[in-house]
Protein backbone atom coordinates (compact mmCIF):
# COMPACT_ATOMS: atom_id res chain seq x y z
CA UNK A 1 0.00 0.00 0.00
CA UNK A 2 1.41 3.12 -0.58
CA UNK A 3 0.02 7.17 -0.37
CA UNK A 4 -2.72 5.91 2.27
CA UNK A 5 -3.38 7.59 5.83
CA UNK A 6 -4.32 4.50 8.70
CA UNK A 7 -5.23 4.76 11.69
CA UNK A 8 -4.40 1.59 13.84
CA UNK A 9 -5.89 0.99 17.35
CA UNK A 10 -3.97 -1.09 19.89
CA UNK A 11 -0.80 0.25 18.45
CA UNK A 12 1.64 -1.91 20.46
CA UNK A 13 -0.59 -5.39 20.37
CA UNK A 14 0.67 -8.86 18.81
CA UNK A 15 -1.52 -7.33 15.62
CA UNK A 16 -1.44 -4.00 15.08
CA UNK A 17 2.20 -3.06 16.00
CA UNK A 18 4.02 -5.29 12.90
CA UNK A 19 1.17 -4.00 10.07
CA UNK A 20 1.81 -0.51 11.87
CA UNK A 21 5.80 -0.69 11.52
CA UNK A 22 4.98 -2.36 7.57
CA UNK A 23 3.25 0.31 6.38
CA UNK A 24 5.31 3.45 7.79
CA UNK A 25 7.32 3.49 5.44
CA UNK A 26 5.07 4.70 2.13
CA UNK A 27 2.17 5.27 4.30
CA UNK A 28 0.70 8.02 6.96
CA UNK A 29 0.39 5.87 10.21
CA UNK A 30 -1.41 7.09 13.24
CA UNK A 31 -1.41 4.64 16.43
CA UNK A 32 -4.02 4.58 18.85
CA UNK A 33 -3.58 2.88 22.23
CA UNK A 34 -3.08 3.37 25.99
CA UNK A 35 0.66 3.06 25.49
CA UNK A 36 1.56 1.28 29.28
CA UNK A 37 4.60 0.16 27.12
CA UNK A 38 6.42 3.29 26.78
CA UNK A 39 9.60 1.96 25.11
CA UNK A 40 7.15 0.31 22.08
CA UNK A 41 5.84 3.83 21.62
CA UNK A 42 8.89 5.31 20.98
CA UNK A 43 9.99 2.91 18.99
CA UNK A 44 6.83 3.59 16.57
CA UNK A 45 7.45 6.83 16.38
CA UNK A 46 11.04 6.70 15.71
CA UNK A 47 9.90 4.71 12.68
CA UNK A 48 7.82 7.80 11.97
CA UNK A 49 4.65 6.47 13.24
CA UNK A 50 2.15 9.25 14.95
CA UNK A 51 0.90 7.82 18.28
CA UNK A 52 -1.94 9.28 20.38
CA UNK A 53 -3.13 7.79 23.82
CA UNK A 54 -6.59 6.49 23.40
CA UNK A 55 -8.59 4.68 26.61
CA UNK A 56 -11.74 2.89 24.95
CA UNK A 57 -13.95 3.25 27.55
CA UNK A 58 -13.05 6.98 28.30
CA UNK A 59 -11.95 9.31 25.81
CA UNK A 60 -13.63 10.64 22.85
CA UNK A 61 -11.76 11.03 19.46
CA UNK A 62 -12.68 14.34 18.85
CA UNK A 63 -8.94 15.87 18.62
CA UNK A 64 -7.99 13.03 15.95
CA UNK A 65 -8.55 13.54 12.22
CA UNK A 66 -11.46 12.28 10.33
CA UNK A 67 -9.71 12.03 6.94
CA UNK A 68 -8.75 8.38 7.51
CA UNK A 69 -8.55 6.01 4.41
CA UNK A 70 -8.52 2.71 6.54
CA UNK A 71 -8.89 1.39 9.93
CA UNK A 72 -7.58 -1.61 11.34
CA UNK A 73 -9.35 -1.88 14.88
CA UNK A 74 -7.62 -4.63 17.30
CA UNK A 75 -7.99 -2.50 20.57
CA UNK A 76 -10.06 -4.31 22.82
CA UNK A 77 -10.92 -4.40 26.77
CA UNK A 78 -10.79 -8.20 27.66
CA UNK A 79 -12.23 -7.78 31.43
CA UNK A 80 -11.78 -9.22 34.52
CA UNK A 81 -13.56 -11.86 34.29
CA UNK A 82 -16.54 -10.59 36.05
CA UNK A 83 -17.60 -7.30 34.54
CA UNK A 84 -19.72 -8.45 32.05
CA UNK A 85 -21.94 -5.43 31.40
CA UNK A 86 -18.95 -3.11 31.34
CA UNK A 87 -16.70 -5.21 29.12
CA UNK A 88 -19.79 -4.93 26.15
CA UNK A 89 -20.05 -1.43 26.96
CA UNK A 90 -16.78 -0.61 26.69
CA UNK A 91 -16.07 -2.91 23.32
CA UNK A 92 -19.08 -1.38 21.60
CA UNK A 93 -19.19 2.25 22.70
CA UNK A 94 -15.45 2.05 21.45
CA UNK A 95 -16.02 0.47 18.24
CA UNK A 96 -18.98 2.89 17.42
CA UNK A 97 -16.81 5.78 18.43
CA UNK A 98 -14.00 4.65 15.71
CA UNK A 99 -16.54 4.06 12.90
CA UNK A 100 -18.40 6.74 13.07
CA UNK A 101 -15.26 9.31 13.30
CA UNK A 102 -13.82 7.13 10.54
CA UNK A 103 -17.32 6.80 8.56
CA UNK A 104 -15.38 8.14 5.44
CA UNK A 105 -12.56 5.24 5.36
CA UNK A 106 -12.59 3.21 2.32
CA UNK A 107 -12.01 0.03 4.82
CA UNK A 108 -12.94 -0.98 8.04
CA UNK A 109 -11.08 -3.66 9.54
CA UNK A 110 -12.42 -5.29 13.18
CA UNK A 111 -10.23 -7.83 14.32
CA UNK A 112 -12.38 -10.40 16.17
CA UNK A 113 -11.56 -13.68 17.91
CA UNK A 114 -12.45 -17.23 17.12
CA UNK A 115 -13.39 -17.23 20.88
CA UNK A 116 -17.03 -15.94 19.79
CA UNK A 117 -17.90 -19.37 18.22
CA UNK A 118 -20.24 -21.58 20.63
CA UNK A 119 -17.86 -24.57 21.48
CA UNK A 120 -18.16 -28.09 19.93
CA UNK A 121 -15.89 -30.85 20.09
CA UNK A 122 -12.21 -30.35 19.90
CA UNK A 123 -12.00 -31.87 16.46
CA UNK A 124 -14.90 -29.79 14.94
CA UNK A 125 -13.76 -27.20 12.31
CA UNK A 126 -15.57 -23.75 12.80
CA UNK A 127 -17.08 -22.02 9.46
CA UNK A 128 -18.87 -18.42 9.56
CA UNK A 129 -22.70 -19.02 10.25
CA UNK A 130 -21.76 -21.35 13.24
CA UNK A 131 -23.80 -20.93 16.08
CA UNK A 132 -22.02 -17.37 18.40
CA UNK A 133 -22.01 -17.52 22.14
CA UNK A 134 -18.12 -18.62 23.01
CA UNK A 135 -17.29 -19.40 26.56
CA UNK A 136 -13.79 -18.69 27.86
CA UNK A 137 -13.53 -20.18 31.42
CA UNK A 138 -9.71 -18.83 31.72
CA UNK A 139 -11.52 -14.98 30.97
CA UNK A 140 -15.19 -15.53 30.77
CA UNK A 141 -15.71 -11.21 29.93
CA UNK A 142 -13.79 -11.70 26.71
CA UNK A 143 -16.09 -13.36 24.14
CA UNK A 144 -18.73 -10.94 25.35
CA UNK A 145 -16.59 -8.45 24.42
CA UNK A 146 -15.80 -9.75 20.82
CA UNK A 147 -19.48 -11.24 20.06
CA UNK A 148 -20.84 -7.25 21.30
CA UNK A 149 -18.25 -5.18 19.12
CA UNK A 150 -19.04 -7.54 16.12
CA UNK A 151 -22.44 -6.37 16.73
CA UNK A 152 -21.63 -3.19 16.74
CA UNK A 153 -19.21 -3.41 13.35
CA UNK A 154 -22.76 -5.16 11.35
CA UNK A 155 -24.59 -2.82 12.29
CA UNK A 156 -22.34 0.38 11.46
CA UNK A 157 -21.35 -1.03 8.30
CA UNK A 158 -24.81 -0.58 6.93
CA UNK A 159 -25.70 2.43 8.93
CA UNK A 160 -23.30 4.20 7.49
CA UNK A 161 -22.24 2.56 4.50
CA UNK A 162 -18.97 1.69 5.73
CA UNK A 163 -16.66 -1.09 3.46
CA UNK A 164 -16.46 -3.59 6.55
CA UNK A 165 -14.87 -6.89 7.41
CA UNK A 166 -14.53 -8.83 10.66
CA UNK A 167 -12.18 -10.90 10.97
CA UNK A 168 -12.09 -13.62 13.53
CA UNK A 169 -8.29 -14.28 14.61
CA UNK A 170 -7.42 -17.60 15.67
CA UNK A 171 -3.82 -17.55 17.45
CA UNK A 172 -0.76 -14.92 16.33
CA UNK A 173 2.37 -15.27 17.03
CA UNK A 174 5.47 -13.64 16.21
CA UNK A 175 8.44 -11.96 17.68
CA UNK A 176 6.50 -8.86 19.35
CA UNK A 177 5.29 -8.52 22.46
CA UNK A 178 5.03 -10.99 24.47
CA UNK A 179 5.25 -13.35 21.49
CA UNK A 180 1.33 -14.80 21.67
CA UNK A 181 0.05 -18.14 22.91
CA UNK A 182 2.96 -20.29 22.26
CA UNK A 183 5.46 -17.67 23.65
CA UNK A 184 3.30 -18.02 26.48
CA UNK A 185 3.56 -21.19 26.95
CA UNK A 186 7.21 -21.61 26.64
CA UNK A 187 7.62 -19.47 29.41
CA UNK A 188 5.42 -21.83 31.81
CA UNK A 189 7.96 -24.70 30.42
CA UNK A 190 10.98 -22.46 31.35
CA UNK A 191 9.60 -21.82 34.94
CA UNK A 192 9.30 -25.43 35.70
CA UNK A 193 5.48 -25.46 34.97
CA UNK A 194 2.93 -28.19 34.35
CA UNK A 195 1.42 -27.17 31.01
CA UNK A 196 -2.01 -27.94 31.48
CA UNK A 197 -3.73 -30.47 28.24
CA UNK A 198 -6.54 -32.47 27.71
CA UNK A 199 -6.88 -35.89 29.90
CA UNK A 200 -7.08 -37.82 26.29
CA UNK A 201 -6.15 -36.18 22.88
CA UNK A 202 -5.04 -32.92 22.28
CA UNK A 203 -6.44 -29.07 21.54
CA UNK A 204 -5.61 -28.07 18.06
CA UNK A 205 -5.46 -24.69 16.37
CA UNK A 206 -4.51 -22.32 13.22
CA UNK A 207 -1.14 -20.75 14.47
CA UNK A 208 -0.77 -17.75 12.35
CA UNK A 209 2.86 -16.16 11.70
CA UNK A 210 3.75 -12.50 12.19
CA UNK A 211 4.66 -12.37 8.43
CA UNK A 212 1.34 -13.42 7.36
CA UNK A 213 -0.62 -11.10 9.76
CA UNK A 214 1.32 -8.18 8.28
CA UNK A 215 0.87 -9.32 4.53
CA UNK A 216 -2.52 -10.49 4.69
CA UNK A 217 -4.56 -7.20 6.82
CA UNK A 218 -3.57 -5.08 3.47
CA UNK A 219 -5.90 -8.24 1.20
CA UNK A 220 -8.47 -7.74 4.33
CA UNK A 221 -8.54 -4.49 3.18
CA UNK A 222 -9.54 -5.07 0.05
CA UNK A 223 -12.43 -7.64 0.95
CA UNK A 224 -14.52 -4.99 3.25
CA UNK A 225 -17.53 -4.51 1.72
CA UNK A 226 -21.47 -3.64 2.75
CA UNK A 227 -23.03 -5.97 4.72
CA UNK A 228 -19.75 -6.51 6.54
CA UNK A 229 -17.77 -9.24 5.39
CA UNK A 230 -16.86 -12.12 8.72
CA UNK A 231 -14.10 -14.01 7.41
CA UNK A 232 -11.94 -16.68 9.98
CA UNK A 233 -8.52 -15.63 9.88
CA UNK A 234 -5.87 -18.02 11.02
CA UNK A 235 -2.84 -20.40 9.46
CA UNK A 236 -3.30 -23.07 6.93
CA UNK A 237 -2.09 -26.08 9.26
CA UNK A 238 -3.96 -27.27 12.20
CA UNK A 239 -1.64 -27.86 14.82
CA UNK A 240 -1.91 -29.68 17.74
CA UNK A 241 -0.86 -27.89 21.20
CA UNK A 242 0.74 -30.66 22.72
CA UNK A 243 2.64 -31.41 19.25
CA UNK A 244 3.65 -27.54 19.86
CA UNK A 245 5.32 -27.85 23.50
CA UNK A 246 7.50 -30.76 22.94
CA UNK A 247 8.66 -29.40 19.20
CA UNK A 248 9.34 -26.10 21.25
CA UNK A 249 11.38 -28.30 23.93
CA UNK A 250 13.22 -30.32 21.14
CA UNK A 251 14.07 -27.04 19.69
CA UNK A 252 15.55 -25.62 23.32
CA UNK A 253 16.05 -28.22 25.61
CA UNK A 254 13.80 -27.54 27.29
CA UNK A 255 11.88 -29.51 29.34
CA UNK A 256 8.15 -30.02 28.77
CA UNK A 257 5.96 -31.38 31.65
CA UNK A 258 2.09 -32.20 30.77
CA UNK A 259 -0.20 -31.87 32.75
CA UNK A 260 -3.47 -34.09 31.60
CA UNK A 261 -6.82 -33.54 33.58
CA UNK A 262 -9.83 -32.37 32.86
CA UNK A 263 -8.80 -28.32 32.55
CA UNK A 264 -7.07 -26.83 29.62
CA UNK A 265 -7.30 -24.06 27.48
CA UNK A 266 -9.52 -24.49 24.81
CA UNK A 267 -8.30 -23.10 21.66
CA UNK A 268 -10.03 -24.21 17.99
CA UNK A 269 -9.54 -24.86 14.39
CA UNK A 270 -10.69 -22.80 11.69
CA UNK A 271 -12.68 -24.59 8.05
CA UNK A 272 -10.27 -21.74 6.39
CA UNK A 273 -11.36 -22.59 2.36
CA UNK A 274 -13.17 -19.20 2.30
CA UNK A 275 -10.24 -17.24 3.58
CA UNK A 276 -7.94 -18.99 0.90
CA UNK A 277 -10.16 -18.39 -1.71
CA UNK A 278 -10.31 -14.85 -0.86
CA UNK A 279 -7.06 -13.84 0.17
CA UNK A 280 -5.00 -17.21 -0.77
CA UNK A 281 -2.53 -19.11 1.19
CA UNK A 282 -0.67 -18.20 4.31
CA UNK A 283 3.35 -18.16 4.09
CA UNK A 284 4.74 -19.46 7.42
CA UNK A 285 4.60 -23.16 7.70
CA UNK A 286 3.82 -23.48 11.98
CA UNK A 287 7.30 -24.71 12.67
CA UNK A 288 9.91 -22.61 10.95
CA UNK A 289 7.68 -19.71 12.15
CA UNK A 290 7.69 -20.93 15.99
CA UNK A 291 12.03 -21.85 15.65
CA UNK A 292 12.39 -18.24 14.02
CA UNK A 293 10.17 -16.62 17.33
CA UNK A 294 12.01 -18.80 19.73
CA UNK A 295 15.63 -17.64 18.68
CA UNK A 296 14.53 -13.72 17.99
CA UNK A 297 12.91 -13.93 21.43
CA UNK A 298 15.59 -16.03 23.57
CA UNK A 299 18.54 -15.70 22.48
CA UNK A 300 20.12 -18.15 24.69
CA UNK A 301 18.54 -20.81 22.94
CA UNK A 302 19.13 -19.62 19.22
CA UNK A 303 22.50 -21.63 18.48
CA UNK A 304 20.79 -24.99 19.54
CA UNK A 305 17.97 -23.72 17.75
CA UNK A 306 19.77 -23.30 14.56
CA UNK A 307 21.53 -26.37 15.01
CA UNK A 308 18.37 -28.62 15.39
CA UNK A 309 17.00 -26.65 12.31
CA UNK A 310 20.01 -27.61 10.21
CA UNK A 311 20.06 -30.95 11.40
CA UNK A 312 16.61 -31.79 10.31
CA UNK A 313 17.23 -29.79 7.13
CA UNK A 314 19.63 -32.11 6.24
CA UNK A 315 18.08 -35.62 7.08
CA UNK A 316 14.89 -34.64 4.89
CA UNK A 317 17.03 -33.59 1.63
CA UNK A 318 18.43 -37.33 2.16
Amino acid sequence: MQGKKILVTGGTGQVARPVAESLVPENEVWCLGRFSDQAARKELEELGARTVTWDMATDDLEDLPRDFTHVLHSAVHRGDGQDFEETARVNAVGTARLMTHCSGAEAFLYVSSGVVYNRADSTHRYRVGDPLGGAAPWLPTYPVGKITAEGVARGLAEALALPTVIARLNIAYGPYGHGGVPMILFNEMRKGQPCAVPREGQNYCNLLHTDDVVRQVPLLWEAAQVPARVVNWGGDEEVGITDLLEYMSALTGVPVTLDRGDYSRETAIFDHDARRALIGDCSVGWKTGIARTLAELFEEYRDRIDEYVGQHAAETAK
